[in-house]
């Protein structure tokens, strides 16, 4: 049996972006992939209107938390994905070799509308990923 394969989505705070684009991940990536997801300055909690806006499209994340990036994560993953920089001291390009970088907006702090805005693109991002994996 052939070892699943995981891509690691990072963000600062591992509350918003990481968060959703793991869900899409995991509910379109191919057999043999699974993602996971970290962050270099855990907020320690999930955005709420993260929560809410996938939600809305059939993905639960609302028992999930932030967690900090580990060396074994980072040794362990097929590709990482930045989700984006918000803050450069704690940026996870930092620590990646050979990432993708996305530079997706961070939904912290923005209208519901505004995060569902963010929560498609990195859907269509993930997909576009995923389909390029099989």
């Amino acid at each position: 049996m052939k070892q699943e394969k995981t891509l690691l989505f990072v963000c600062v705070e591992n509350a918003g972006r990481s968060q959703m684009a793991e869900g899409f991940f995991n509910q379109h990536a191919p057999p043999g992939y699974r993602a996971v997801r970290a962050g270099t300055k855990p907020a320690g909690h999930t955005n709420p209107l993260a929560v809410q806006a996938m939600k809305e499209v059939g993905i639960d994340i609302s028992k999930q938390r932030s967690k900090i990036i580990t060396d074994e994560m980072i040794r362990n993953s097929a590709r990482a994905v930045n989700m984006g920089c918000m803050d450069r001291a704690d940026c996870p390009l930092l620590f990646l070799n050979n990432p993708i970088d996305w530079c997706k907006e961070d939904p912290k702090g923005r209208p519901i509308e505004k995060v569902r805005e963010i929560r498609d693109k990195i859907e269509r991002r993930v997909k576009e990923l995923a389909e390029n994996l099989k």
